[in-house]
């Protein structure tokens, strides 16, 4: 598949998954047809092809073959091959995001920050807790770790800002590409006091490292999660592979 078809399926994922969320067809509804949708978008039918498996994968379609897809609902759940932020992911399924800086703090960097940021030794990083919210209930503790250039201007927005993602956008730090790892972790004293949760409980951990379409690593970040606030589910197919979110709470 080349970049560009790539890039147009995804796009025509995104306006349908909008349309759906937006209740365009109606839960139980059916979709257009392929031919229909591709004159629609302007593209061509495999491209549409591409665009609802990834619907489906998201669990928003059905996919009995020969006939057209059945909306399922508004579906909780984020695509991360759309590289969605906290933010965008918790107001696509109508909660309201929030967030608290509970610390920032620079230095040097240590071996494994080195090493997922691709940073020389004397090299500094900015550090950053966050504990973020949906719908006014902590849901996880954010830990970013920034090349320093980056951090500069995290460390300059307003405490209570929701979003970093999109004030870094908007200075032109893009972010491209994840690669995501979802294991456990043992909650420590921040978790607890911040998550309410007790020191040692388990909570459901996503680390991410995000690239520039460089391939320049912009954050290391890693997500703690309370049990019971949102699940990761994986969804394979000879069309497409994703890795999606959703909320359970």
């Amino acid at each position: 598949m080349t970049e560009g078809r790539q890039t147009l399926y995804r796009k025509v994922a995104a306006d349908l998954r909008l349309a759906i969320v937006e209740g365009a067809y109606g839960s139980g509804g059916r979709l257009p047809a392929e031919s229909e949708l591709a004159q629609v978008h302007g593209v061509s039918r495999g491209t549409v092809r591409q665009a609802l498996a990834v619907l489906r994968a998201d669990g928003l379609v059905t996919s009995r073959r020969g006939t057209r897809r059945v909306v399922l609902g508004t579906a909780r759940v984020q695509s991360f091959s759309e590289l969605l932020s906290f933010t965008r992911w918790a107001r696509s399924i109508g909660e309201e995001p929030g967030g608290r800086l509970i610390a920032v703090e620079r230095g040097p960097a240590d071996e494994a920050e080195r090493g997922q940021l691709r940073l020389e030794p004397d090299e500094e990083v900015c550090r950053v807790l966050r504990v973020r919210t949906l719908s006014g209930a902590p849901v996880m503790v954010e830990r970013t770790v920034y090349p320093a250039h980056i951090g500069e201007i995290v460390a300059g927005l307003d405490p209570a800002a929701v979003s970093h993602t999109v004030p870094l956008e908007e200075r032109g730090v893009l972010f491209s590409d994840a690669h995501h790892t979802i294991d456990l972790a043992l909650a420590d004293a921040d978790d607890a006091r911040l998550l309410g949760c007790r020191a040692g409980d388990p909570l459901l951990r996503e680390r991410r490292r995000t690239t520039d379409p460089s391939g320049t690593p912009v954050e290391w970040s890693e997500d703690r999660y309370l049990p019971g606030t949102v699940a990761f589910t994986v969804h394979n197919s000879a069309d497409v592979s994703s890795l999606s979110r959703r909320a359970v709470i």
